[in-house]
């Protein structure tokens, strides 16, 4: 998401580095550009015409101090206006009421209500610790029900099949069930509907009064654009939501439902789905979003990631046996690959860092196929071999290039790779990080990957 929109306005920002200082000629040539790119990417005319105004106010005037140069300087305020635009901070759901808690998704037909409920269920599971049951009162889609059942197993949270076609009914009982088995939370999925179907507007408006739900959440599919902010105001004026679930913002989406939702609805985004799996789902934080869409990167999430993912126990033996003066084996490196999947691979690591999305060609070229081949190789191997690939020679190597799917080169690639790791290590036990740096200036760079 955003990729069009932070191309242009980096393309904005360039044309103001290297001024002396902040004009108005500048600032309003500046604004024209990053208004088109507002509107290009969606975002609601009302919006874009307030934002620009308060830009361009803060912008005037301002003088350029220290390091900064006027393009850094026109970046900092458009920072500040859009983490303001998309509301300050992240806000929580409101767990603390008494348990049950309801969950009420609602949401246009096709949004991706029942995968968010799997994920958002995974969510509060996996991150509050929280006991979850998951129930549908969708009669009318074929087989929804059955599906939240297996989104609901995927996510290892419980189920509840509502009996009876009665939607307001089956929302009753789903809530006495989740009293009974003493559930912190009840996430309640619903039929998709138009906003400009009376009918099924009514019936949400009665699932609502019945149920009272702590949280309404209108779950939206980003890639609709301008036509999300319009149903989430339609659902807004319907129903009391609390809080907006954008979908599929891993898409080819252009970002504008992210920058209008709140300022038109006043409903703040809680969530963003990011991706197809059922962890796929990450709080909204307006702060984070704004410097990811200014090129500043998002190592707030990326260190969050880590401590989450991170397998600490299996880093502390790795640390522990090389301290000892052992050597990694195989299996050690099959670890840490594992580790860095868990965290979207090396594309997902970079994406996180400031200024990768702005290297274009000069950036690291990042084939995650590479590291899920090394996988394959190293499962293909016997654990002798894993530790002892010293001993992996010509009939061994053809045997786990046949078992891997590989070449024999491919093998022999990573036995190299392996074993400059292996000189690194010991460089590093014996001379440190200093000693090391000046042998790799002396080779003139390129790591063990390189």
């Amino acid at each position: 998401m955003f990729d069009q929109l932070r191309d242009r306005l980096d393309t904005t920002f360039n044309a103001l580095r290297g001024r002396g200082r902040l004009t108005e000629d500048n600032i309003r040539d500046a604004m024209r550009e990053v208004r088109m790119a507002l509107l290009e990417a969606d975002v609601a005319l009302p919006v874009a015409k307030a934002f620009i105004e308060r830009v361009r106010e803060a912008a005037l005037g301002q003088e350029v101090l220290g390091n900064l140069n006027p393009g850094q300087a026109v970046v900092a305020i458009v920072h500040r206006e859009l983490v303001s635009l998309m509301g300050e901070a992240n806000e929580t759901l409101a767990l603390t009421a008494r348990p049950p808690v309801v969950i009420l998704l609602a949401g246009l037909q096709g949004a991706g209500k029942t995968t968010t409920a799997g994920k958002l269920g995974w969510f509060l599971r996996d991150r509050q610790r929280k006991q979850v049951l998951a129930a549908s009162v969708d009669i009318y889609r074929p087989a929804a029900i059955d599906q939240l059942e297996r989104v609901a197993d995927t996510a290892g949270i419980d189920f509840f099949r509502a009996p009876g076609d009665d939607p307001v009914r089956m929302a009753g009982a789903a809530l006495e069930e989740a009293k009974r088995r003493m559930h912190d939370v009840l996430i309640l999925d619903t039929a998709g509907r138009l906003h400009v179907d009376e009918d099924m507007m009514a019936e949400i408006r009665a699932l609502n009064a019945a149920l009272q739900p702590t949280e309404v959440l209108f779950v939206v599919d980003s890639l609709t654009g301008q036509d999300a902010v319009n149903a989430a105001q339609a659902f807004h004026d319907a129903l009391p939501l609390s809080g907006v679930i954008l979908t599929k913002t891993d898409g080819d989406a252009r970002g504008g439902a992210a920058l209008s939702v709140r300022q038109v609805t006043g409903t703040p985004i809680k969530f963003l789905g990011t991706g197809e799996g059922i962890e796929a789902l990450e709080p909204f934080h307006p702060e984070r979003v704004a410097s990811r869409l200014l090129g500043m990167g998002d190592v707030l999430t990326l260190v969050e990631e880590a401590e989450r993912k991170l397998d600490r126990g299996k880093a502390k033996e790795l640390e522990k046996k090389l301290r000892k003066g052992k050597q990694m084996d195989l299996t050690d490196l099959r670890d840490q690959l594992l580790q860095m999947n868990s965290m979207g691979g090396m594309a997902g690591l970079l994406s996180h860092l400031p200024g990768m999305d702005r290297l274009g060609a000069a950036a690291p070229s990042v084939d995650d196929r590479q590291t899920r081949s090394m996988l394959a190789i190293i499962d293909s191997m016997t654990p002798y071999e894993r530790n002892n690939p010293e001993e992996i020679r010509g009939s061994r190597k053809r045997r786990i290039a046949a078992g891997s799917g590989t070449q024999v080169q491919d093998v022999n690639r990573l036995l190299k790779q392996f074993q400059q790791m292996r000189k690194m290590m010991k460089r590093m036990r014996k001379g440190g990080m200093a000693k090391l740096a000046q042998s790799l200036g002396r080779r003139g760079g390129g790591g063990p990957f390189g």
